[in-house]
């Protein structure tokens, strides 16, 4: 059970840093259009968990995809629902803040 709510919740920084180093992945920001709009990593697109299904056909099946959220709920979710599309290189980015953070260092 611990197992399931560490992959929803967390991430591995260094795993993250990994894709960033040998990809240039699309970053979708599943927050609301407020949220995104009070701050965000760079290059990122907003696509609210609640439209995501029906934005399938704006991503790149064949380019990598980190998705992240507030704190990584969301994103843990958007994770999945991709995956159940058909959607193979999907990763959770977790919290925008400690993402950004991330990127920022590369």
């Amino acid at each position: 059970m611990l197992s399931i709510f560490k992959g929803i919740f967390s991430n591995d920084d260094s795993a993250l840093k990994e894709v960033f180093s040998k990809n240039n992945p699309q970053l979708i920001d599943v927050r609301t259009p407020l949220e995104f709009n009070g701050g965000t990593v760079k290059g990122a697109k907003n696509i609210p968990l609640s439209e995501l299904e029906s934005k399938l056909n704006l991503l790149d099946k064949s380019k990598t995809i980190v998705v992240f959220c507030q704190s990584g709920n969301r994103s843990g979710q958007a994770m999945r629902i991709l995956q159940n599309k058909g959607f193979e290189k999907v990763h959770n980015g977790g919290g925008w803040c400690t993402l950004r953070s991330i990127v920022e260092s590369i």
